[in-house]
């Protein structure tokens, strides 16, 4: 028996996960806020209090300006999610800024690039987490009717549990997300979808950036999709491959096949047998569900197809990871797997630089007569078609 704890995150605007992660968005803001001073030494007369930089500023027409002192920079580049790097103008008071074209309603993450170094927004304080490249995020508002906007319904709850994990040989987490009406419905079971994140983000990462419980909560209210669990768990299996970095985390393919590999057999052994015991969910095929985004997309192709008795709905958001040998990453998969996938689904933004192997892996399927949901959405590998793929995905469920 695993010992666990859990921690109930009473409904926030984001889940950010352990204290101690707070604690490092602080520090990441201080240490920011010092190195940018060695870019500001020359603004103001000495005694006189330089004017507060209003940064992110978003105006009416869904533009945002982006503003920050540095006279002393040679050059400063927005990086904004989803867009290219535009670079950014000084006035003669030392103010970089520019000013984005109109946004669609979403929240997007952002940073400087001063002089090739790269830094958070030090006027901004809200954070977009990340293992490897923390960011500053502005929230472009939108109708109640967008499922990420918080609106007045019923609310979930975010849990957070703890355990050590034999097969990886770590201590790790994850989160459950339990819906509106679990905690007074006492005989009521769930179905449960296990959510997995993306390279580079930690087991929070569907709560602190990609909303998911302020969707379901919208989602659930609507009558859209029917209430269940969520469970959200830490994804890597060789924690190792963070050391690679965004160029090369796939090129080592010991890395890449152990990684996957003990990512299931964690799943499959320490993290369902404590959320079946601690929550009230049915255990049944039919009633579980597996998705996840890019590394987490390849973890739920992987672990959900290679484990069609445990798992008979399935979704890829711009999986990547994956080889072109899909026969070797499938062995046995045929037309006689389309009687127990109730749901296979494959999504990808348009302008995704793994289009194209997704759209090889659907090809793939096709040639071997197993029956899939594709679907294309404009768009990069961004937060922006994961939130969208999520609400979409979710509300198929469990019918």
């Amino acid at each position: 028996m695993h010992e666990c704890r859990s921690v109930k995150l009473k409904f926030p605007l984001n889940v950010r996960g352990a204290t101690v992660k707070r604690a490092l968005a602080i520090l990441l803001l201080l240490w920011t806020a010092s190195v940018m001073r060695s870019f500001s030494q020359n603004e103001p007369a000495q005694g006189v209090e330089p004017k507060a930089i209003v940064s992110p500023e978003v105006l009416s027409d869904h533009r945002v300006t982006f503003r920050l002192r540095a006279p002393n920079a040679k050059d400063v580049v927005l990086e904004l999610e989803g867009a290219k790097p535009v670079p950014m103008q000084q006035d003669n008071q030392g103010v970089w800024s520019v000013t984005s074209g109109p946004l669609e309603s979403d929240f997007y993450g952002y940073s400087f690039v001063v002089d090739g170094v790269h830094f958070t927004d030090p006027s901004n304080s809200v954070i977009k987490p990340n293992l490897l490249n923390v960011s500053s995020e502005v929230h472009v508002p939108g109708p109640p009717s967008l499922p990420w906007e918080v609106n007045d319904v019923p609310h979930g709850v975010v849990h957070q549990h703890f355990y050590k994990s034999a097969v990886v040989g770590d201590e790790r987490d994850f989160y459950v997300y339990t819906p509106p009406g679990y905690e007074t419905q006492h005989k009521t079971k769930y179905p449960v979808l296990y959510l997995l994140h993306g390279f580079s983000d930690d087991a929070s990462g569907w709560t602190a950036v990609g909303r998911a419980n302020v969707i379901l909560d919208n989602l659930i209210a609507q009558g859209k999709m029917k209430p269940m669990i969520v469970v959200m768990p830490l994804g890597y299996g060789a924690p190792e491959l963070l050391s690679y970095g965004f160029g090369g985390f796939f090129s080592n393919e010991d890395v890449r096949q152990r990684n996957f590999a003990k990512f299931s057999q964690a799943l499959l052994t320490e993290v369902i047998p404590q959320v079946e015991t601690q929550y009230r969910v049915k255990t049944d095929r039919n009633s579980r569900a597996i998705a996840g985004l890019s590394m987490g997309g390849s973890e739920s192709l992987l672990t959900g197809l290679n484990n069609l008795d445990k798992f008979a709905w399935i979704g890829s958001f711009s999986a990547g990871g994956i080889t072109d040998n899909f026969s070797a990453e499938f062995p046995g998969l045929d037309s006689q797997a389309n009687s127990k996938i109730r749901l296979l689904w494959i999504a990808c933004g348009t302008d995704d630089h793994l289009i194209g192997i997704n759209r090889s892996f659907r090809d793939w399927l096709k040639s071997k007569g197993v029956e899939q949901a594709d679907i294309e959405t404009p768009g990069g590998h961004t937060w922006m078609v994961w939130r969208r793929n999520l609400g979409n995905f979710s509300a198929l469920l469990f019918r």
